[in-house]
């Protein structure tokens, strides 16, 4: 299971301004609910984060005040031109889900990874059939001038 741990800030101000300035200071604004859980406001390292959401199916283990939850990512808010991390939110999840979340994220890049096999054979052999075309079509040419 992929599961990053990660130590999160509680929130108290909230809206653009105060979204900008967590950005300034290297925080990303994020927002944690789920399992009939109160919503919890917190802002997360930018950097961490932005590692931690490269890997497929990750869980995050967010600690903030004292207790730690296990999240996975929702819906994840990027600059359409800077492409920094803008808002999260995350998800609570039970270390059963979070399982599930992560046998998925296997099965998903395994098939990935089956289907780049079966292209790159399928490029190869048509790669292979086109070489040969092209020689046996400028052996031709060749035998056409020198007739």
């Amino acid at each position: 299971m992929t599961q990053v741990s990660i130590t999160a800030e509680p929130r108290s101000d909230f809206g653009k301004g105060a979204a900008r300035r967590s950005r300034r200071a290297g925080l990303v604004p994020a927002v944690i609910y789920g399992h009939g859980q109160e919503i919890q406001h917190v802002a997360l390292p930018d950097h961490d984060l932005a590692l931690a959401l490269r890997k497929p199916g990750v869980v995050l283990e967010v600690t903030f005040e004292g207790k730690t939850v296990l999240a996975a990512p929702r819906d994840v808010q990027r600059d359409p031109v800077r492409r920094i991390l803008e808002h999260v939110d995350l998800v609570v999840v039970s270390k059963k889900e979070a399982e599930a979340i992560a046998v998925a994220a296997e099965e998903h890049a395994a098939e990935l990874a089956a289907e780049d096999a079966h292209m790159l054979e399928v490029g190869t052999a048509e790669t292979t059939e086109d070489v040969e075309g092209d020689a046996a079509e400028a052996a031709a040419a060749a035998e056409t001038t020198e007739a």
